[in-house]
């Protein structure tokens, strides 16, 4: 059995790296020009060119998104952007317009074209249409069921991507106009302002009713459905979230690609994941600033229970303190870039790639550059020294223990 693809989000470069080290087989990212996430910091050319030459030595792939409802004005420099792309050797480009398949397939000589969410599949004869413009991946529209997929993948040759995790839309796969219609930033070409998660003031016969209300999905979390889509010979697993931290994408990476790879494992045991692995991953998935989760579409159409109506906004949980820089196996002192306030007598959580969640506790913290011993950890970026009593490496992260 040939294992499926986990697909990670990136917003730059430091997030392409920190996906691809805490275990996604693939990235996907934005460039300046084409991509639905304008407000990203999304890459430059150079930046590409620098992640794909990475991954591909760490045999992992580099995907880059093309998926905007392209006016006319989108279009200038298409041919060549395509050219420069299949130049540096993007593995594919996801796209949602007919009109730049047909660009991908003319010009670019080895690169594929992915079908975007965008372009709302739902049916395998839809799949059957686009792989004959030249798609050679279709990622199913967020509003199809687990008995859809199914029924699909059976019915198809042609590789599938499903979402396993992250944002949702209220829209019909994100064709939202909402956005355009209340601040003139099109959500369609890349200016998205989340006018849904907006709290909204509601009035019944011309009288304010008390509260407020919004219209945001929760988030997707799919844990419990991966044993079904990789049987079901469902190509690769996408999570959402170009516009999240570092942090969130490791921490929730991690967790799938430990499920994952437990699922192969006992599968070749002729074994089964239990509820334990689930909520070992979800209590993972967690420590993360997380917005609510559900099951999306996966069990049918959402209830009214499936919708953000509580008000409650994303905030981090600041657990996420500092990343590792080196580690001194003499001294056992550990050079740490803080990131969130910690201070003495502080329980630690370390966690990396393939690595066992191990805990410490501070005993002192120092300026790495003065010597100087704190009496906290209060400037984010700050170099601090402190002593860890296991070996940790380059690009773990440590978390508070909250209690």
């Amino acid at each position: 059995m040939s294992k499926i693809e986990l697909l990670a989000p990136a917003g730059d470069l430091e997030k392409a790296y920190t996906a691809l080290r805490y275990g996604a087989d693939a990235v996907y990212v934005g460039g300046k020009k084409f991509s639905l996430r304008a407000r990203a910091s999304n890459f430059e050319i150079e930046d590409i060119k620098t992640l794909v030459a990475y991954a591909h030595r760490h045999h992992k792939k580099v995907y880059v998104t093309m998926n905007i409802v392209a006016h006319d004005s989108d279009l200038d420099g298409l041919d060549e952007y395509i050219k420069t792309l299949d130049k540096i050797k993007v593995d594919a480009v996801i796209v949602s317009s007919p009109y730049i398949i047909e660009r991908v397939r003319k010009l670019a000589t080895k690169m594929s074209a992915h079908l975007s969410t965008q372009a709302s599949v739902t049916n395998h004869l839809a799949i059957d249409f686009y792989q004959k413009l030249g798609v050679t991946r279709v990622v199913l529209a967020r509003e199809v069921t687990l008995a859809e997929i199914k029924k699909i993948a059976a019915l198809v040759d042609t590789p599938l991507e499903v979402f396993i995790h992250g944002g949702m839309c209220s829209a019909l796969s994100g064709r939202c106009v909402l956005s355009n219609h209340m601040t003139l930033r099109d959500a369609n070409r890349g200016g998205c302002a989340h006018s849904c998660r907006w709290n909204y003031t509601l009035y019944h016969d011309e009288k304010e009713l008390p509260g407020t209300f919004n219209i945001g999905s929760k988030d997707l979390m799919a844990l419990k459905y991966i044993p079904a889509l990789i049987e079901s010979k469902v190509s690769s697993l996408k999570i959402e979230g170009r516009m999240k931290s570092a942090y969130y994408l490791a921490t929730v990476i991690r967790a799938y690609r430990m499920l994952i790879d437990r699922y192969y494992y006992l599968n070749k045991k002729g074994l089964s994941l239990k509820e334990e692995d689930y909520k070992n991953a979800e209590i993972e998935i967690r420590k993360a600033e997380n917005r609510e989760t559900s099951c999306g579409f996966y069990e049918g159409a959402p209830t009214v229970r499936e919708q953000l109506y509580d008000n409650r906004s994303e905030i981090p949980t600041k657990e996420y303190v500092g990343y590792v820089k080196k580690w001194d196996k003499d001294t056992k002192i550990a050079v740490v870039e803080q990131r969130n306030y910690f201070e003495p007598n502080d329980e630690i959580e370390v966690f990396g790639p393939k690595f066992k969640n191990r805990t410490f506790t501070v005993t002192k913290i120092i300026d790495s550059k003065t010597g100087e011993t704190l009496d906290a950890a209060r400037h984010p970026l700050q170099l601090l020294s402190i002593m860890i009593p296991f070996e940790v490496k380059p690009h773990y992260m440590l978390r508070k223990v909250i209690k």
